[in-house]
């Protein structure tokens, strides 16, 4: 029961359900949840992103372990978590907004390359790699623009 509600991002993987009747939406609403707690990590230095980064991405190989036989369940957003919150790290202000925007998109469509090719590995790894490969594409992104305006 514990490991279900971790899996669903500690609970918001169940609101579009409650809210209209379908799972539909539930990997943007973990998205956001992450997308709050980066952006209240502004300031942190660079080896505390990396802690988060990697502890959020254990506990998603661990929490959507026993629920992705087969497909990627869509209430399962703890992934979405472990790649917002690579997608953010180390940036601030429009730079980490574009970066959080691409990896969710990144995410959503899977046209980049790596993206759709990790979903495909299957179980935990498969459904958690995707995600921190739209990360890593959020990030370069954020990076640059950061890297850009300075």
């Amino acid at each position: 029961m514990v490991r279900r509600w971790i899996a669903a991002g500690f609970g918001v993987g169940f609101l579009p359900r409650r809210l209209w009747g379908s799972d539909s939406g539930a990997g943007t609403f973990g998205a956001v949840l992450a997308a709050i707690v980066s952006a209240g990590t502004w300031g942190w230095p660079w080896w505390a992103h990396v802690g988060l980064v990697a502890g959020a991405t254990a506990v998603s190989l661990w929490a959507a372990a026993p629920f992705s036989v087969g497909e990627d369940p869509p209430w399962v957003v703890v992934d979405e978590i472990a790649g917002t919150l690579l997608a953010g790290a180390g940036l601030v202000g429009w730079p980490w907004l574009v970066a959080v925007a691409v990896a969710r998109l990144a995410d959503i469509f899977k046209v980049l390359p790596g993206v759709g090719a990790a979903e495909r590995l299957g179980g935990a790894v498969g459904v958690t790699l995707d995600d921190l490969v739209a990360g890593a594409y959020g990030l370069v992104v954020g990076w640059t623009l950061t890297l850009l305006g300075s």
